[in-house]
């Protein structure tokens, strides 16, 4: 009997010792670097904007502005204009067919971000809030039966949407403008956390 007890003893302390083992956490994937995109001074478009298909339900990143997202536009009504951030075109069609992203502007001596959308070739945004130079932010793009939902430091804005399921097409990155290029060299860090 004593035998008994120390075989089940051992079984026991065994089995307790690789239960341990099974729920270990696992290795965290190694994060994914942010990366630099840099506009040139009289471009629209950033310096990273390679053709990239993008098949997904939701679109999360942290982004941070310098003080080069400081900015005077040569035609005064063309401060309000929106420049673009990350998003991406959608139920397979062109961005200025369906399409959803960030956007921002430096506007009334603060920097904007915004939600801006094509649905069926029409442009739409709303206003998401304003957020500090040098600061990381999380921005959430998430792709919903027939909305999109914009999440900015817990406010959330939905938009409509021309389709259903995962979103579709191609990635979108930082642009200026509206009408005018860049006045300066403006770079954005853009961290992914999908």
């Amino acid at each position: 009997m004593r035998q008994f007890a120390s075989l089940l003893v051992l079984g026991l302390a065994m089995g307790a010792c690789e239960t341990v083992a099974e729920v270990e956490p696992k290795q965290e994937e190694q994060d994914t670097p942010a990366v630099v995109y840099t506009i040139k001074k009289g471009s629209h478009y950033s310096d990273k904007n390679g053709l990239k298909q993008v098949t997904t339900s939701s679109l999360k990143f942290e982004v941070t502005f310098d003080n080069s997202a400081v900015y005077t536009t040569v035609v005064a009504n063309n401060q309000a204009d929106i420049n673009k951030l990350y998003g991406l075109s959608d139920c397979n069609s062109s961005h200025h067919v369906n399409s959803a992203r960030f956007g921002w502007r430096w506007y009334n001596n603060r920097l904007e971000l915004l939600a801006y959308t094509y649905l069926n070739k029409q442009w739409d945004y709303k206003l998401l809030g304003s957020v500090p130079i040098g600061e990381a932010v999380v921005c959430e793009l998430r792709m919903e039966d027939g909305k999109y939902v914009f999440v900015l430091n817990g406010n959330e804005v939905e938009m409509p949407r021309a389709c259903q399921g995962a979103g579709a097409g191609y990635q979108l990155y930082p642009y200026f403008g509206g009408d005018e290029t860049a006045p300066r060299d403006i770079t954005i860090t853009i961290k992914e956390l999908n």
